[in-house]
């Protein structure tokens, strides 16, 4: 029988290796995994078979494949995203990881499978308008919707925080980016508009069955909550947009960061050739600043130059729309955060946006920005339930 503080690292293992698929599915195998702490030197043989036997029992659970637990590599010789797997999983945290021959690490491991992102909410396909797949996501079943647009590019576990506050009592609906998602051989060009990705959205309604909903746009998904609801007002009751990046025709301050990100995508945007020529530097600046708890899911779209160059024509279809265009056809109660310091999407924006809609609501906070936005606590997303809250009746009304 094992302890409870045995029991509780085998769970978090397991979670811990659930939440790396996305990543892992798009790396070159195997993806070599390096204990990282200072058991590691002090490792017998037995140690390293039964840590490297509880993560094939884990990644057979999830159908993964790949991890290959490496043991005479040192960290430093592993490439990137190898350094950013490893970290993750973190596994010599524990100095030495139990043999099972009652079979109840199965049981901690599926118990804490189940409870984890991909079983908790149910996963569909949503074809397009125009046949792309879209990896869709939906979790509880309230009558009251919400539609949350993440940022481009990024998995729908990195705003699993939202999905699960939200859907204690209202229905969650989320999709991931175009071409970016699903099958190796459904990726890849495809039309990457903002009005593809608009299109998106009311596809992903259309699905779901839900006639009206609030929607809030994340980062860059907040210019697609833009344009959907300004051609669109009929599925969309309310907006919150929460630290976008915003164009006008006629300029817009920008940070540091929106500028050379821009400027990189750029390159990367020109052809696939291009992107694999620029991909090396872009995940070693990317690297420099991503926290090490979301690193696995904001360098998603960079594990692999293919997946770069669709990331980047996305993105830079998002950051040179003119949003000037939309701010006049929405009427709907608006929500526009950003932050006094938000060094990643310049705050004038938000405020350039709020002033300009009619029903715009502008909240300045001291701090935040997109990293704090993913990793929200309570307070931040009680700030999203509570203008929901004061429009229900917008969303209702129409049955959904």
């Amino acid at each position: 029988m094992l302890d409870t503080a045995m029991r509780d690292a085998v769970a978090r293992l397991a979670a811990a290796v659930q939440s790396l698929r996305p990543v892992v599915e798009r790396l070159p195998t195997p993806v070599r995994v390096v204990p990282v702490g200072h058991h590691v030197t002090n490792w017998s043989t037995g140690q390293w078979m039964s840590a490297a036997r509880l993560v094939d029992r884990i990644s057979d659970q999830l159908g993964l494949t790949g991890l290959a637990l490496t043991r005479h590599v040192e960290f430093d010789r592993l490439q990137v995203f190898e350094r950013v797997v490893s970290e993750r999983l973190a596994l010599a945290a524990q100095a030495a990881w139990p043999p099972d021959p009652t079979g109840e690490l199965d049981r901690i491991i599926t118990e804490s499978l189940d409870d984890g992102f991909e079983r908790f909410c149910r996963r569909d396909t949503v074809m397009s308008v125009d046949g792309v797949p879209l990896s869709a996501y939906s979790a509880g079943s309230a009558d009251e919707a919400v539609v949350i647009v993440p940022a481009c590019g990024m998995p729908a576990a990195l705003i699993e925080p939202w999905i699960r506050y939200l859907s204690v009592d209202r229905r969650v609906l989320v999709w991931e980016s175009r071409g970016l998602f699903g099958a190796v051989d459904e990726l890849g060009d495809c039309t990457v508009s903002t009005a593809a990705q608009v299109s998106d959205l009311c596809q992903v309604m259309a699905y779901y069955d839900v006639p009206r909903a609030h929607v809030i746009g994340l980062c860059g998904g907040a210019v697609i909550a833009l344009a959907a609801a300004a051609a669109r007002p009929d599925l969309i009751a309310t907006l919150g947009l929460w630290h976008g990046a915003y164009e006008f025709a006629d300029g817009c301050p920008k940070t540091t960061h929106q500028r050379n990100l821009v400027d990189l995508m750029g390159l990367a945007a020109a052809s696939p050739a291009a992107a694999a020529a620029v991909h090396a530097a872009f995940c070693q600046v990317m690297l420099t600043d991503v926290p090490e708890g979301l690193a696995h899911l904001l360098l998603y779209p960079y594990a692999n130059a293919n997946l770069l160059y669709q990331y980047c024509r996305l993105n830079s279809a998002i950051t040179s729309t003119d949003v000037g265009q939309y701010l006049p056809m929405v009427a709907q109660p608006a929500l526009v955060v950003t932050s006094q310091d938000d060094d990643i999407a310049h705050p004038d924006g938000s405020r350039r946006v709020a002033d300009g809609l009619s029903a715009g609501q502008l909240r300045v906070a001291e701090h935040g920005n997109h990293i704090s936005l993913f990793s929200a606590d309570v307070p931040l997303m009680r700030v999203a339930v509570d203008f929901m809250a004061r429009h229900t009746t917008a969303v209702r009304a129409t049955g959904a």
